[in-house]
């Protein structure tokens, strides 16, 4: 039995008729860039997230590196983050001949450790980017706090968490902007790049419009250098069509994380993975099921064998990466995420797994520990 890591048509198998009417609409309109298309999945959004203004840009990275241009970021100026996330949430601050300054995360929730915050601030911080990752939100209020007191701008990297909450809030709501993605393995994924940048400020939603079409607000005048970065009519027209079905999505994927919890737990396997942990107040709509597994490399070869789909997230912290050598950081400098990257190991957990496949799953990872001693 091969089992996918990630299924995509068997989502399209449900959706079809409604994708394919969609585009063949926006086919015949012939409005390809911008227009109505995207301003009624813009509208759409902002409600749906819960906030006053949400703009449509060409991808969860520029999402994020539009808000730091809207946000002053200039070369020099300091970005606090953390490590052990996608490589877009440091490289736009890079783009920008910024300093990403990486900071520790959390061992359960593998978030942004708030505590950690104040001690790496210095009067050339600009931002905090919280990665709210694998689906489930940072400690926002803390960092939120620390944030206000300094005077420190929140661009929240939501890129992995839409329709994720805390405490009755949305992913993406908390800060200065929200930052999402819809790359075709997101939760809301379109059938392509695409990103929407989340905020409650207009002065900030002005900025954007302007900066995702080259900074003009008027045709051939450019007030500021931007990008070309524009969600087209196409993508923005199948996402106002999966949105309806978003939090069915989520909910299933929830589902199946309380399924691999029973399941994990049933088998015995406490000793060698540690599962999953939502923080209290948090809705974890689980883009990825993330465990964390003894010996892992070996029991990834265990898995390919069986064709039991499988991915790290993130096999090398940022702050290792080779390219950001210069900025100094050793070994053992972030200890939670170069852990992290030793151990973490992401399971099949897309809304239309069958039960089947999640039970082969954990048998596949009991069969690999059956002979391994608990201190092996």
């Amino acid at each position: 039995m091969k089992i996918p890591l990630l299924d995509l048509k068997a989502q399209f198998r449900q959706i079809r008729s409604e994708v394919l009417s969609v585009i063949e609409s926006v086919c015949d309109e012939q409005g390809f860039i911008l227009g109505r298309r995207v301003e009624a999945f813009e509208a759409a959004m902002a409600e749906y997230l819960g906030c006053r203004y949400a703009v449509g840009v060409a991808s969860g990275s520029d999402a994020l590196l539009l808000s730091l241009m809207a946000a002053g970021v200039e070369p020099g100026d300091e970005v606090l983050t953390v490590p052990f996330t996608f490589f877009s949430t440091a490289g736009v601050v890079s783009r920008l001949r910024g300093v990403p300054v990486f900071i520790d995360i959390r061992p359960d929730t593998l978030t942004m450790d708030p505590e950690q915050i104040e001690k790496r601030l210095t009067p050339r911080t600009k931002a905090i980017i919280p990665v709210h990752l694998f689906g489930q939100c940072a400690d926002m209020e803390a960092i939120m706090d620390v944030a206000d007191r300094h005077g420190v701008k929140v661009i929240e990297d939501a890129c992995q968490a839409i329709g994720a909450g805390r405490h009755g809030r949305k992913a993406g709501t908390f800060g200065y902007a929200g930052c999402v993605s819809f790359f075709p393995s997101k939760n809301l994924g379109g059938i392509g790049d695409g990103g929407l940048v989340a905020t409650n400020d207009g002065d900030l939603r002005e900025q954007l419009l302007a900066l995702r079409v080259h900074g003009s607000r008027s045709e051939y005048h450019h007030d500021h250098i931007g990008l070309n970065s524009r969600l087209d009519a196409v993508g923005a027209a199948v996402l106002h069509v999966k949105l309806r079905h978003l939090d069915g999505w989520n909910a299933q994927r929830a589902r199946n994380a309380a399924s691999y919890q029973r399941l994990f737990g049933e088998a015995g396997l406490g000793e060698h993975v540690t599962l999953p942990v939502t923080d209290a107040g948090n809705v974890h709509v689980f883009n990825q099921y993330t465990i964390r597994a003894r010996r892992r490399d070996e029991l990834m070869a265990h898995l390919k064998a069986r064709e039991i789909g499988h991915r790290v997230y993130y096999p090398v912290p940022l702050h290792l990466q080779e390219c950001y050598q210069p900025l100094g950081y050793q070994h053992g400098d972030l200890p939670v995420s170069e852990r992290m990257a030793r151990e973490a190991l992401s399971l099949p957990i897309y809304p239309e797994l069958p039960d089947g496949h999640m039970e082969r799953v954990v048998e596949g990872i009991g069969e690999f520990y059956a002979g391994v001693s608990p201190r092996g």
